[in-house]
This record gives C-alpha cells, sequence and structure tokens, in this order.
C-alpha cells in the first residue's frame, strides 16, 4: 500500500504523538508498504528525520508561514497535497485540530480517498486554548471526524471521548501505542547514569520523563517529593525532558530538596536508557495523558511506575505494575514511599510491568492490528468505488 501520514511538527520533544508516527511509519516501511510522512518546518529535527529516512520513509518538509495557537499555517503543502494525494491508497492523520487535517479533508473528498484520524487524546477541548477549540470544531472538527473512515482510540477513555464529539462506535477502534523490547545485552551498563550525575549507589532514584509542560503535573511531583523527602533521606528526583524549568527551580530554591532534584534536560538513546537502567521508580504526575508511552518504557526496563488518574492506561497499571493514585501531593508521595521501602513489592511491579509490555504493548503485535485495519479500509473503499 502507498500510505501518507499527516502531523503538524516532527519532533521528539512534542512527545508521544510524534514518536508515535515514527514508530508507526518505521515498521510499515518495513513490512514494504510505500510510507510518506508530510510534516512542517516548525521545530523540525533534521538528525530525527534522517534516521526515519534510513528505514525507507520519505520525509517532506514544508515551511510553516506562520504559527496562530499552534495552527500551522503552511500554504506550500496545500499545493502538494492538491497534486499528489491522488497517489495513495490511504492517509492517516495524527493530532486533530490542525491546518494540515483541513486541508487534506478538503481533497479527500474531491479525489475520493479514505483517511483515518489518529487524535493521540486531543479531541475532547478541554485544558488549554477551550474557546478556540470550539470554534475549530464548529467550522471544522465535527466534519472532520464524520468524513473519517476509521478514528483510532489509544484507550477506552478515548473512545468515550470520541463518543462525546459525535463519532459513532462502529467508527472507533481501540489500537494503543506499541513498543519495542530493547534485548538486554544492547543496553548500557548499570551505574552509568549515576556516575554522570554523582548520585551514590545507596540513593533511590525517582524518575520523570518526559515534556517540561504544565499539564504533566511536575509542580506537584516537587511538592511531593518534599514530603517524601522529609520521611527518606537517601532519595533523588531526575527530572528529564524538554522545556523551561526556570520556574521549577525557583520553587525548590533554597528548601531541603534543592540538591536533590537533578534536571538533566532531554535525553535520547543510550543516554535515556541509562536514566531508567539506574532509577528505582517511573513518575507519571500528569494532569491530563492520554496514553503515557514513557510507562511502557519503564515496564521495558522493569520499573515500577507511579502514575495519577489522569493517566489514560491507569487500569492496567493500578496495583499490577504500580499505583495510580489521586492528583494529590500526598497521595504520590504515599504511593512513592510504599514501592521504595518495600523491595518485593518493587521487584514484583517491576516483572510484571515487563510481562505487560511484552503481551500487549509488544510492537509487533500492535503493528498487526494497524496494518490489518489499513488493509480492510483500502479493500472496502475499492469495493464502494
Amino acid at each position: 500500500m502507498k500510505i501518507l501520514q499527516v502531523i503538524p511538527f516532527f519532533n521528539p520533544k512534542f512527545g508521544g504523538p510524534v514518536k508515535g508516527v515514527y514508530y508507526l511509519s518505521e515498521e510499515l516501511s518495513k513490512r514494504g508498504h510505500e510510507i510518506t510522512l508530510i510534516t512542517t518546518d516548525l521545530n523540525y529535527n533534521e538528525n530525527y528525520v534522517i534516521e526515519l529516512e534510513k528505514q525507507g520513509v520519505e520525509v517532506i518538509c514544508f515551511k510553516c508561514v506562520f504559527n496562530f495557537a499552534s495552527f500551522l499555517y503552511s500554504p506550500s503543502m496545500e499545493k502538494w497535497i492538491k497534486s499528489n494525494i491522488q497517489k495513495f491508497d490511504l492517509i492517516d492523520l495524527h493530532e486533530f485540530r490542525s491546518y494540515q487535517n483541513n486541508i487534506v479533508h478538503i481533497y479527500s473528498k474531491l479525489y475520493d480517498k479514505p483517511y483515518i484520524l489518529q487524535a493521540h487524546g486531543s479531541v475532547l477541548p478541554f485544558f488549554q486554548k477551550q474557546k478556540l477549540k470550539k470554534v475549530y470544531d464548529f467550522f471544522w472538527g465535527y466534519k472532520l471526524l464524520k468524513d473519517a473512515a476509521i478514528v483510532i482510540a489509544l484507550t477506552e477513555t478515548e473512545l468515550n471521548q470520541y463518543k462525546k464529539m459525535g463519532v459513532p462506535e462502529n467508527k472507533i477502534e481501540i489500537i494503543p501505542n506499541g513498543i519495542n523490547l530493547i534485548k538486554d545485552q544492547n543496553l548500557p551498563k548499570r551505574g552509568l547514569f549515576r556516575k554522570k550525575y554523582d548520585i551514590k549507589n545507596d540513593e533511590n532514584v525517582i524518575l520523570y520523563l518526559g515534556r517540561i509542560h504544565k499539564i504533566k503535573g511536575i509542580d506537584l511531583l516537587l511538592k511531593s517529593f518534599y514530603l517524601l523527602s522529609k520521611e527518606m533521606g537517601n532519595i533523588k528526583l531526575i527530572i528529564v525532558g524538554p522545556g523551561k524549568t526556570s520556574n521549577l527551580k525557583k520553587m525548590i530554591k533554597g528548601s531541603l530538596i534543592e540538591n536533590k532534584v537533578i534536571f538533566t534536560g532531554p535525553l535520547y538513546g543510550e543516554n535515556k536508557y541509562e536514566a531508567f537502567i539506574d532509577s528505582d521508580l517511573y513518575v507519571l504526575p500528569s494532569i491530563y495523558e492520554a496514553f503515557g508511552h514513557t510507562v511502557l518504557e519503564a515496564f521495558s526496563f522493569s520499573k515500577p511506575v507511579v502514575v495519577t488518574e489522569g493517566c489514560g492506561i491507569k487500569d492496567i497499571i493500578h496495583k499490577r505494575a504500580g499505583y495510580a493514585v489521586k492528583y494529590d501531593k500526598n497521595s504520590l508521595k504515599d504511593a512513592m514511599f510504599s514501592i521504595l521501602n518495600d523491595e518485593d513489592l518493587k521487584r514484583s511491579f517491576g516483572e510484571n510491568g515487563k510481562v505487560i509490555v511484552s503481551k500487549v504493548f509488544n510492537l509487533d503485535i500492535v503493528m498487526n492490528k494497524i496494518e490489518l485495519l489499513y488493509k480492510n479500509i483500502v479493500r472496502e473503499f475499492n469495493e464502494k468505488s
């Protein structure tokens, strides 16, 4: 099949949606499909693209003329879509409210081409820019959902969000994110991360890895860590990811945890693996998290996890591979304390997480579902034509 992947931005610093598109495009190409990915030059990461192109994926970047509230206007992309959309069997749209999706919607109807939509947790107009999101939905969003061949939900929670936007359940497929398990022999040695950041072997390391953004709840994590530090002396909190940290650093300046919190900035590849390997607990304290791809990464390293109830895969985690707790500093502190002070529990949660990844979120399993969905849509569409 010839498949067009469309995403407004393509840089790993934007988190789960970009990583999902990367893995999806890479694996489909390995399976013999012709994959073209189009995006804009907003924070374009050339090195990231080069690695994907090595796997046979064609990546085309278009100039973003202006950025209005993350609505990335790229007229050169419209010209390209108009001239090239007929070449593809299927278009896969990522994110929901975008100029790029509007253009594909117009020309897919004009040239009678099917598209699917993966909102990656962005379908409901909540959190920031709610009024602008509702305006978008009135003019474009509802039509975009209505005309999609299928929409993909990451979780049951997202399925219900699509339903609230008027999408009938028979047009919604639940397919989670997937991850490749890394073979142990290809991993860095234990202790390298601790050596780089002068962390003692007897100190418990709590890891957060993701964007530095208000929705991620890092301020809550710092408050909980402060409480935890009063009960445990041998702990460090590592905050890994892109974004501004000045307000977070001000928040802890002069406090008893100032020297116990390390901000590393973004880490990728082996540097990221080193952080996971040398951690004792992974925490994702988000206000809202559509899925939580970094949770799968923590599972793959056999690490126990604590998330807040806004995490889309909380039910899979709670009391099986960690805890899902209320968005509350005391609840979060208690969960971290329970795991770090019980070696058997910590080990059991970590082992269970590894099993969950291998049986439920293994990339091959996920890709089989997506590939079958693609084939069925194209076959049904051709039969109707």
